[in-house]
């Protein structure tokens, strides 16, 4: 008994107070924005449980009593059972696909009577503990293709199961990882070609219908099909360091589709798509010659991206229209400006967007704003409950939860850098890319920037499912970076 009561007041002492301190003004600032949202003229009282102001408050004694409890554990037990609540969490999540209980279309959440809780939410710390269990082994190498092919199945693994809930937002989560990695010594070729493929997607979308000049080609397959040649052309300079080579495939891309386009606008108008793919096919052909004749690894990973690219192009079209549910399918054509569905898909940006600039400089202030009081905005004190702080703060307001957002972020990559062990480190930054993703997607879809893919703001959207996960979350690594402050004194 000595002795835990002697380690404690040392785990107090060691840990990172800066960041309970931001961890504290977002819980106040996302209570206040939870009133604001939630606040209605017939329950004035923003204390009681039969308000969601209420109900906060409840969510957020757990949280930070939970949060105590986490600090209290023994930082071993997190690295010596990550892989048993990993395991245990898999269980939860595979388990709830088979839920009876659907909510809005969602089969993602368990019902234990008055309380509901969302596996996918707790999933996200138990994931990132099992990376950094297994990440933090000595022989651990993410340049070896066994160990890079395991740490994959650990993000994808429960990233299918939550597919297989219908909650395909949550799933998007643990792409964020991706960031983990690439701080690990992931080479940047894989974020660059998860770019390139966003840029084919967008580009090939919007822009499949118009015309190039009077050709009957389609501007969007064009460009996308030039940017493949680009995009190889540049490999070849950058990781088989061969400029000249570079300059004479990307000469002869640019070149040959000069001629043709010419000779399409002026001559005999004709469709510029074929020979686009035929060029990008013969330059995979030469890039697989090269491999097999240089013994150059290099050349077969480009090819591979070439083919890749090409091979994603030609399913992006079919993949919207025949496997993304109906809903999903409106929200990306209307991000995209394909329509502009005011009272269908894209009535809930298009409200926020009316909230948020309503609120002008200063905004409306506490409890004033009309847009949240007359319920304009859908799920305005879950998903979008960061118009409310744009209504109600205004830009001042806004700008200075961004800033507190900011604060945590750069405060966690610190953190994370100072670890003394690769377990601390990875877990830190997975931390941190989760919090940046939630914070980057959740605001970009309300601004309209990005789809809405239903993602909470972290510390501010009604709920304990969410506010739990990321007390979990941040706690857990509090827990660990005291532990090292504490080996050190």
């Amino acid at each position: 008994m000595e002795q835990a009561t002697d380690k404690h007041p040392g785990v107090l002492r060691s840990i990172d107070w800066w960041t309970i301190a931001i961890y504290m003004a977002l819980l106040t600032f996302g209570w206040l924005s939870v009133c604001g949202a939630s606040y209605s003229f017939e329950e004035p009282n923003l204390f009681s449980l039969s308000a969601r102001s209420g109900m906060q408050i409840v969510w957020i004694g757990t949280s930070l009593f939970l949060g105590l409890v986490l600090l209290l554990l023994d930082d071993r037990f997190y690295d010596t059972f990550a892989f048993v609540i990993y395991g245990v969490l898999l269980l939860l999540l595979f388990g709830t696909i088979f839920n009876p209980h659907s909510i809005k279309g969602s089969h993602s959440w368990l019902v234990l009577g008055p309380l509901r809780l969302q596996p996918a939410e707790f999933a996200k710390f138990a994931t990132a503990l099992a990376l950094a269990k297994f990440m933090g082994r000595f022989r651990y190498n993410i340049h070896d293709t066994k160990d890079f092919l395991l740490t994959l199945t650990i993000i994808f693994v429960p990233m299918f199961f939550i597919i297989m809930q219908r909650e395909t937002g949550s799933a998007l989560v643990y792409l964020s990882f991706f960031l983990m990695l690439y701080r690990e010594g992931m080479t940047g070729s894989v974020l660059f070609t998860g770019a390139a493929m966003v840029i084919y997607f967008v580009i090939g979308i919007r822009y499949a219908e118009p015309l190039l000049f009077d050709t009957p080609t389609s501007i969007g397959r064009f460009i996308v099909l030039l940017l493949i040649q680009i995009f190889s052309s540049a490999l070849i300079g950058i990781y088989c360091r061969n400029q000249k080579q570079a300059l004479h495939c990307l000469g002869l891309c640019l070149g040959t589709t000069l001629i043709c386009l010419l000779f399409s606008v002026y001559v005999i108008p004709f469709d510029l798509f074929w020979v686009q793919m035929a060029l990008s096919l013969i330059l995979v052909g030469y890039l697989l010659w090269q491999a097999l004749f240089t013994r150059f690894q290099n050349y077969l990973w480009i090819a591979l991206f070439a083919m890749g690219s090409i091979l994603f192009f030609s399913s992006a079209d079919y993949a919207l229209n025949n496997i993304l549910e109906p809903h999903q399918r409106t929200r990306i054509n209307v991000l995209l400006g394909l329509e502009e569905d005011l009272k269908g898909a894209g009535y809930n940006v298009h409200q926020s967007e009316i909230a948020i600039g309503s609120g002008g400089l200063r905004g409306k202030g506490f409890l004033n704003g009309t847009q949240t009081k007359l319920k304009y905005v859908p799920e305005q004190d879950t998903d979008f409950i960061f118009c409310t702080v744009g209504e109600e703060e205004g830009f001042v307001g806004a700008a200075s939860v961004l800033l507190l957002f900011l604060a945590l972020i750069l405060r966690l990559i610190q953190l994370a850098e100072r670890q003394s062990t690769a377990y601390g480190r990875v877990y830190g930054y997975c931390v941190v890319s989760i919090f940046l993703f939630h914070v980057f997607i959740n605001v970009g879809m309300v601004l309209g920037l990005t789809p809405v893919i239903g993602i909470p703001l972290p510390f501010f959207s009604y709920g304990g499912s969410s506010l739990w996960g990321f007390t979990f979350l941040l706690f857990i690594f509090l827990r660990i970076d005291a532990g090292r402050n504490m080996a050190h004194r």
